[in-house]
């Protein structure tokens, strides 16, 4: 299980928790304002937005709030606010590549409260495509198989257009090519639950420090997510076990 594959399941169990204080519609609906304004109000026509809508139903935020999101960012609402999505660069403890994306009203308030979390974790923000070079930007979608064999729907995965497909006990992650990732999404969702789908960014090799450098890093991209501007945190980070158990004991 690839150090991306455990920090996403680490996150999937966090979701109710962030939920219920919240902080996950403020998340979630920043991203749909975001995706309304750049790509339309509809979804059928805005696959950005389409995945962003998806999220936001599996984690039950309410109609309303998600259609006062987009409408918000289509500058159809009332409340009309202007966002500005930023992707920061910068290393972590031990020297991992980290990148931050960012949705902010104000931005010299969220590059001092990152810089603040970067230093205080004992990495730094580095300068723009410091680190860029070493991710590629992917769909990635986490399927169910349900009562198949999970080898057999990663083969599916792969007949669909698929470009990576990772097979980690009952769950099968898949990754295509942007351009690719709308048509491999569909052709799955008639068979298999799809629980998380999106375009992110996947480090090209992983960096695997020492267990307490693992974990340093963890609670900083742990400390970034609690940020409300804060879309989403990645990094080249691979997670062991050991430093799994050790992170989840503290």
């Amino acid at each position: 299980m690839s150090g991306h594959s455990k920090w996403s399941t680490i996150k999937r169990k966090k979701g109710a928790a962030d939920a219920k204080r919240g902080q996950l519609f403020t998340k979630l609906g920043r991203e749909l304002s975001i995706a309304a304004r750049e790509g339309g109000a509809d979804p059928e026509s805005n696959f950005r937005l389409r995945l962003v809508v998806d999220k936001a139903r599996a984690a039950n935020m309410p109609k309303e709030n998600i259609e006062r999101a987009i409408q918000r960012g289509a500058g159809t609402g009332k409340d009309g606010v202007q966002l500005e999505s930023i992707l920061y660069e910068g290393y972590g403890p031990g020297g991992t590549a980290v990148m931050v994306e960012v949705l902010t009203d104000n931005k010299n308030r969220t590059v001092a409260d990152v810089r603040r979390i970067f230093t205080r974790s004992g990495g730094n923000l580095g300068e723009t495509g410091c680190v860029g070079w070493m991710f590629e930007r992917k769909g990635s979608l986490t399927l169910n198989p349900g009562d198949e064999d999970p080898e057999a729907v990663a083969l599916a995965a792969i007949d669909a257009g698929a470009e990576d497909v990772k097979v980690d006990g009952d769950t099968v992650e898949v990754y295509a090519t942007v351009e690719d990732f709308q048509r491999v999404r569909e052709a799955l969702a008639k068979d298999y639950t799809i629980e998380d789908a999106e375009i992110t960014w996947i480090p090209k090799t992983l960096f695997q420090p020492d267990i307490k450098t693992t974990v340093q890093n963890m609670r900083m991209i742990e400390a970034l997510e609690e940020l409300d501007d804060i879309q989403a945190v990645h990094t080249n980070l691979d997670i062991t076990e050991a430093a799994l158990s050790e992170f989840e004991a503290a």
